[in-house]
């Protein structure tokens, strides 16, 4: 059951929260936006492990401080600047290239190829977004949004695989709130660098934009990034980067109902073909790619009962 309510949160909220972010930048800077959502998120997630008895070394705090960089720096800032430039639809399909990336990584970091069953979900995914991309939208798109957004992924993958346990903590508050709280003081820091700050006015800040960034802290950061953190924990990281193919049916959809977007034959086309990648991905049960082993876990190096040494899994 948990694993069922952790994949809907990242399928489901992730999906509604493009429209959000395109929603929340109407009247706030992009990198302030975002900062001041992971720094809002994290610090409560923090809090919260504090008070549960929680706590992180130093070294940890420095691995988060890069995972933070990679996951909320590159990749949320590069989707907030995007999202004034592209529709938050089309950046949703450019999401759904997280996947590859994390195939792609896991692949060379643990020199065991997916199954093949695996790699054709993936692949059909790709076709599916690649649809939407070229099929699905009206007007002409700007080439270099779609790029950051698609880089941004990458840097998000080798995030998100960067901070699982033991180089972050495991607990899953600790484990989601310290990559958010380092990334979002890297976001408004480079707000005030890029003058974001200099010359924003909490007056101009409109309701419906304050009502979108709540949404995306307590329901975009707090509950699924919580939920995706724990998920990489206990699934195969492929398995975990589908919502990404989720995501943009959910993004569309709402484009069409809220956003006024166009809802064509090729957008309906292309989700039968995403949906049919997740239904093949998520049927696989027996990946090459393994799940890493529980932290505490006790092995021994030779059958002898008078060795006995606790291994810690590899970073993953």
């Amino acid at each position: 059951m948990a694993l069922v309510l952790g994949y809907a949160a990242i399928y489901l909220i992730w999906g509604s929260t493009f429209l959000a972010i395109r929603i929340a930048v109407d009247s706030i800077p992009p990198l302030l936006m975002m900062g001041v959502r992971c720094v809002a998120a994290g610090s409560m997630l923090v809090a919260w492990a504090a008070l549960c008895g929680d706590r992180a070394s130093a070294r940890q705090w420095r691995h988060a401080l890069l995972a933070g960089g990679l996951m909320f720096g590159c990749a949320y800032g590069g989707l907030a600047w995007a999202e004034q430039r592209i529709p938050s639809g089309v950046a949703a399909l450019i999401v759904a290239t997280l996947p590859l990336w994390l195939t792609t990584i896991e692949w060379v970091q643990r020199r065991a190829r997916p199954s093949w069953p695996a790699l054709l979900g993936v692949a059909t995914g790709f076709g599916g977004v690649a649809l939407l991309v070229v099929r699905g939208g009206g007007a002409p798109l700007a080439l270099l949004p779609m790029a950051i957004v698609a880089l941004g992924e990458g840097a998000w993958a080798a995030g998100s695989l960067y901070a699982r346990p033991p180089r972050l903590p495991q607990p899953v508050a600790l484990n989601a709130g310290m990559p958010l709280l380092t990334g979002g003081v890297m976001l408004i820091a480079a707000s005030w660098l890029g003058r974001e700050l200099q010359t924003f006015h909490l007056r101009d800040v409109s309701t419906a934009s304050l009502t979108a960034l709540g949404y995306l802290i307590v329901f975009g950061s707090i509950v699924a990034f919580s939920a995706y953190s724990w998920l990489l924990q206990v699934s195969p990281a492929w398995r975990v980067g589908t919502h990404a193919y989720v995501n943009p049916l959910i993004a569309v959809t709402l484009g069409a109902a809220v956003g006024g977007e166009p809802l064509t034959a090729a957008l309906i086309a292309s989700a039968v073909v995403i949906a049919g990648s997740v239904a093949i991905i998520l049927a696989e049960r027996s990946p090459h790619v393994a799940t890493p082993p529980p932290r505490n876990r006790v092995t021994t190096r030779r059958p002898a009962p008078a060795l006995r040494e606790t291994q810690q899994p590899g970073p993953a």
